[in-house]
């Protein structure tokens, strides 16, 4: 797919399939090919739409100061582009975030809502562990903070399984890598978000889940999110870690199918 103008940026998106849209948002890497587990089963009951983030992977490395409402209001932007006047969403991490912040500024614009393995606020521990991650991106460079990441993303089994792919992958990034500038303000951004008194103005179906041995948003923080939005289900699965899309797509896809295609 090309890049589609948002205004002062350009996204790179993908769709595929043609019934009820519903948007994937990626985490803090920002790439639509986290979501490759997904796609086929997805796009057999919704027409799936994917983006990657600005500044990340091939949308527009723009040099501004990022904050997740300005990455919300991007989707909306892509939304309205594409002629999207509704979709599912479906975020994980830093899209978890962004779903948060669209569901409370823009709630008309949004059927359903999947939290997955994300957080209201930054606490103690969040604020810890991602000034930790900055700290080596900024003083050790792209190249340590990628070969890092893994250990927050990902569990002991699925490395050990994967690690041929995994380190192709990592090499690939640092090829690819947005620039510490870009990355360190994006980090910035999550640390920043906070709207978790405001999360009781969602009236929307939405499901909150998460794995039991995320390390990077450890399952209280799902728990949090779940008794702050009305009526939310938690689904907390046995594993899986932070990337649970990843790691077990086909119980994330049986989860997340299931509760998008209700009655």
């Amino acid at each position: 797919m090309p890049l589609i103008s948002i205004g002062d940026g350009a996204l790179y998106y993908e769709s595929h399939g043609d019934q009820f849209p519903v948007l994937l948002i990626p985490g803090l890497g920002g790439t639509a090919a986290s979501w490759r587990s997904q796609v086929e089963p997805f796009a057999q009951h919704f027409r799936v739409v994917l983006h990657d983030h600005r500044g990340t992977g091939q949308s527009e490395r723009s040099r501004i100061t990022y904050s997740v409402d300005q990455m919300a209001i991007d989707v909306v932007h892509l939304m309205d582009t594409l002629d999207i006047p509704q979709a599912h969403l479906v975020g994980i991490s830093t899209g978890g975030a962004i779903a948060q912040t669209l569901a409370v500024d823009h709630r008309d614009r949004i059927g359903r809502l999947v939290l997955v393995s994300t957080w209201p606020k930054a606490d103690a521990f969040f604020r810890y562990t991602l000034g930790m991650r900055k700290h080596i991106l900024e003083q050790l460079g792209p190249a340590a903070h990628l070969h890092t990441t893994p250990f927050f993303l990902y569990p002991d089994w699925w490395i050990n399984e994967n690690w041929e792919a995994l380190e192709a992958s990592m090499e690939a990034g640092l090829a690819d890598f947005p620039g510490v500038e870009i990355m360190a303000s994006r980090i910035d951004a999550i640390l920043a978000f906070d709207r978790a008194s405001e999360l009781g103005q969602i009236a929307l179906p939405t499901l909150v889940l998460t794995a039991k041995n995320d390390i990077l948003t450890p399952p209280y923080f799902a728990e949090d999110l779940a008794a702050r939005i009305p009526g939310a289900r938690l689904e907390i699965i046995e594993r899986g870690a932070h990337a649970c899309n990843q790691t077990v797509p086909e119980t994330f896809n049986d989860v997340v199918l299931r509760f998008l295609t209700a009655a």
